[in-house]
């Protein structure tokens, strides 16, 4: 047992004292951003990247080049084309598997962050997420599947806001 002076007890007695409620907020706000850096890795970053970015196919002859080359040598004006969108080749297997796991072990820890790092609790965007968490595409919807996907969990980390 510890004695304790007037003073000391004084002291103690004087500070105040926050409410359960006060004490379990600011425990889960703290909970949350430790969670949120523990959860959003920078390889899930670089996958969100990966999906999300062009990814361009393999440029088709043109031959029209040829005449280009002629037009300018005449110094007349080149004629206008329409930009032609060229397919995404289709992920392989593998990949698409490796991304859609990537994707699903970072839903877990999205569900119990984003609610407590968002103004206003996402319902739309967290029953999104669960939805495509649970969805099984057909190999040749793989890479639409895995952009929706991307782009849920982008929503989701744009509503978090940042650290600082």
């Amino acid at each position: 047992m510890v004695a304790v002076d007037t003073a000391t007890a004084t002291e103690l007695l004087s500070r105040p004292v926050s409410s359960e409620d006060e004490t379990m907020r600011r425990l889960a706000h703290v909970l949350s951003r430790s969670l949120a850096a523990e959860g959003i890795s920078d390889a899930l970053i670089d996958t969100l990247e990966d999906v999300l970015g062009d990814r361009p196919g393999p440029a088709p002859a043109d031959p029209s080049r040829k005449l280009d080359g002629l037009l300018i040598r005449l110094g007349l004006p080149l004629p206008r084309r329409p930009q032609l969108l060229k397919a995404a080749p289709p992920l392989s297997k593998e990949e698409a598997a490796r991304i859609t796991d990537r994707f699903r072990r970072a839903t877990t820890p999205l569900m119990h962050v984003v609610p407590h790092r968002a103004a206003m609790y996402p319902t739309d965007e967290l029953r999104r997420l669960l939805a495509l968490r649970d969805e099984r595409p057909s190999p040749d919807q793989a890479l639409s599947y895995l952009r929706r996907y991307a782009l849920a969990i982008v929503a989701l980390l744009d509503l978090m806001g940042d650290d600082e």
